[in-house]
């Protein structure tokens, strides 16, 4: 069986060897290093906490932010609901409304969805056509009522880059707390968390080639939030034993991104340039063309409103998050930049990056290609 072209990026990056490498100790079981809770207060498990220790380093010094900022999760999706639920639900906190972004996530969206289910009131700011939000729109729904302004960094699906500072100094200057949801960019885009003025930040291991099921929240000195899980306090207010495999492959894949990120981000843009060469149709790339992370490409085609994907079996992408392809519905990104139902359901989302190659661009570029004459050609 011939596998397809694997150009969903966006969904979940292949594993780099080195991570799984920095994993095997932990993961095998075997020895002193094989399987102490790090918790435990034996060779064991100091065995152990020396390895989280050393993950938890290479992931704050990604960021600019000391290491006991950096709690770990299972993923992304905890760390957005952490980081809402927990803003809502601090001791004293008497603010009730959140303010986000249209084209935010579904962990940032649904997590607001149930908190003004239950009392707190949520604002939705629309985007421009290009994907990024206005400062001024955003500016006026704000007010000393906002508990927590949240705002994704680079897009899951359009790959545009947000001007988190802009955004920052307007939840700052109201009192409110700045989220960032930032799976996307952390590890692929320079990020300092002090001079973007990030409260709270969540980031997953598996968008830079590090294992599923775990992520990190950083948490800025001083902000208060409430536990979301309850029990032990192993992560300061993060109940439950941490996984130290897991962790030892995000960590490795944190001090791999920052060595790497500069050749990474070429790589991209070259791939990039030489996918839309590549294409001999007509096109739109969704999204700003010039603040974005070039390892995300979507793309519409004039003339074709039925599902590509289909039509498109050497090729595993997608028309949108994974998430949503779940649900059959059309993206809520691209409808809120202003495409109709069967355009966005017909767009493509393409991710490539470390290990994507020029042939594997050029294939796709001309499948692609065939995939849209076709249609158009039978829309005739």
């Amino acid at each position: 069986m011939n596998m397809p072209i694997y150009l969903d990026y966006g969904a979940t990056t292949p594993l780099d060897p080195a991570a799984a490498n920095a994993m095997a100790p932990w993961s095998m079981g075997g020895g002193v290093a094989g399987f102490g809770n790090p918790h435990s207060p034996h060779l064991w498990g100091y065995s152990a906490k020396a390895a989280v220790e050393t993950a938890r380093d290479a992931i704050a010094e990604l960021i600019g932010a000391p290491p006991e900022s950096i709690a770990f999760t299972s993923g992304a999706t905890e760390a957005a609901n952490w980081a809402l639920k927990g803003a809502l639900t601090a001791p004293g906190q008497t603010r009730r409304r959140i303010v986000t972004l249209a084209t935010e996530h579904s962990c940032v969206l649904e997590t607001a969805r149930y908190l003004e289910s239950i009392g707190a009131q949520l604002t939705v700011v629309p985007v421009r056509e290009n994907g990024l939000a206005d400062i001024g729109d955003l500016t006026r729904a704000l007010g000393e009522d906002v508990a927590i302004v949240s705002a994704m960094l680079v897009n899951n699906e359009i790959g545009v880059v947000q001007d988190i500072a802009a955004i920052a100094r307007a939840a700052h200057a109201v009192g409110a707390i700045m989220h960032v949801d930032a799976a996307q960019g952390f590890g692929k885009i320079a990020i300092d968390v002090d001079a973007l003025g990030i409260d709270l930040m969540g980031m997953t291991a598996h968008k830079i080639y590090g294992p599923k099921g775990v992520g990190a929240l950083y948490r800025r000195p001083f902000t208060v939030i409430a536990p979301l899980l309850h029990g032990g306090g192993q992560e300061d207010g993060r109940s439950g034993t941490l996984p130290t495999a897991l962790i030892a492959g995000m960590g490795e894949a944190a001090r791999i991104a920052g060595q790497h990120m500069a050749a990474d981000a070429a790589h991209a843009r070259m791939l990039n340039a030489r996918l839309l060469a590549g294409l001999n149709v007509p096109y739109r790339v969704n999204g700003d063309v010039a603040a974005r992370w070039p390892g995300n490409l979507n793309l519409s085609f004039p003339g074709v409103n039925v599902p590509l994907i289909g039509h498109l079996p050497g090729l595993a992408i997608s028309s949108g998050s994974a998430c949503a392809a779940v649900t059959g519905r059309p993206s809520h990104v691209l409808t809120a930049l202003g495409l109709d139902d069967a355009t966005a359901k017909a767009s493509l989302r393409l991710g490539f990056g470390r290990f994507t190659t020029t042939a594997e661009i050029d294939a796709a570029a001309t499948q692609i290609s065939a995939a849209v004459a076709r249609q158009r050609d039978e829309a005739a």
